[in-house]
């Protein structure tokens, strides 16, 4: 069984993930290029980051059964697979109680000004001039876009802090839950306080967050990003963050990543970065769950079987 996992690996993070599958497999990480390439070839498994699994790559694969993604899946073309007879799946879910924590971390570290005052503490400035805003989280109105997995997550974490949550979901299901109050789109954006992003990047939520969306948000409000960077126009965002049109951001995925070193982004006091780490909590670039999820549905597979959490139908 060969496993082809293409996308930008430390040394480190490479090591800890071949020793995690079963020894007797060959598993092997390229970034995307000439490499790739050649082992997509005689792969039967393909697990792609940073690439796009198009009709053009897939001519290559000649014993390829099964590609297999994180949490999204917008980078491949789930028909052509089917039209060659592959099996497509995603881990949905796998990474929700990690993107959830990472969430309130965000918002946490941007409420009670951690980044600010961790730089200050660490340059030694005088405690006497020390100023700055800051707020609690009991009473405000989370409105919480996509109520999957990760979403409902979130909002249970958020209930906890005595917060309201709103959600708004293009195919709600009935809540059983009165902690949620299902909403249209244009009040979730208008009435809360922070706005959070779950939903996965498609033809539908390409730029959901745009110019249009961001002026019918308060001016103090806070928008949070750990789906996908491809839901917003980044322009349009730095220029409401720029102007004031929001109070701030949280943002772990960006249109293009890595994030160029020159974004603007990088220099906005307002802002919040991590580098698309929510998922990932057990370090850089590996996270037990997600492998043990691989792992299982690559066996499954192998054994004739359909994937969990498949994509489409052979």
């Amino acid at each position: 069984m060969k496993i082809l996992i293409v996308g930008y690996f430390n040394e480190t993070a490479k090591s800890n993930i071949v020793r995690y599958f079963p020894q007797d497999w060959n598993v092997v990480i390229v970034p995307p290029g000439e490499e790739m390439l050649h082992h997509i070839e005689d792969c039967q498994v393909l697990i792609p980051e940073h690439i796009k699994v198009d009709h053009s790559l897939l001519a290559n694969a000649k014993k390829l059964k099964l590609v297999q993604t994180g949490a999204g899946f917008d980078n491949v073309d789930i028909p052509a697979c089917t039209q060659l007879g592959l099996w497509v799946a995603n881990a949905a879910g796998v990474n929700a109680q990690a993107v959830a924590e990472h969430v309130m971390a965000l918002i946490l570290s941007y409420y009670k000004n951690i980044p600010f005052l961790d730089h200050f503490m660490k340059n030694k400035l005088d405690e006497h001039q020390l100023d700055y805003t800051g707020s609690e989280l009991n009473g405000k109105t989370i409105g919480i876009i996509g109520l999957g997995a990760i979403g409902k997550k979130v909002a249970a974490f958020c209930g906890a802090f005595d917060m309201n949550v709103l959600a708004y979901a293009r195919h709600a299901a009935p809540q059983s839950d009165s902690l949620v109050k299902m909403t249209d789109f244009d009040t979730l954006l208008s009435t809360s306080d922070i706005i959070s992003v779950h939903v996965p990047l498609t033809l539908q939520t390409k730029q959901l967050i745009n110019k249009a969306a961001l002026s019918k948000m308060k001016n103090t409000s806070l928008f949070v990003n750990t789906a996908r960077g491809g839901i917003v126009n980044q322009r349009d965002l730095i220029d409401a963050l720029k102007n004031g049109d929001i109070s701030g951001a949280c943002l772990d995925v960006f249109e293009s990543e890595p994030l160029p070193i020159d974004s603007e982004l990088r220099n906005l006091g307002n802002v919040i970065l991590t580098p698309h780490t929510a998922g990932m909590p057990d370090g850089r670039k590996f996270h037990k769950k997600r492998y043990d999820f691989f792992i299982n549905n690559i066996k499954r597979v192998e054994n004739g079987e359909e994937p969990e959490s498949k994509l489409n139908q052979l």
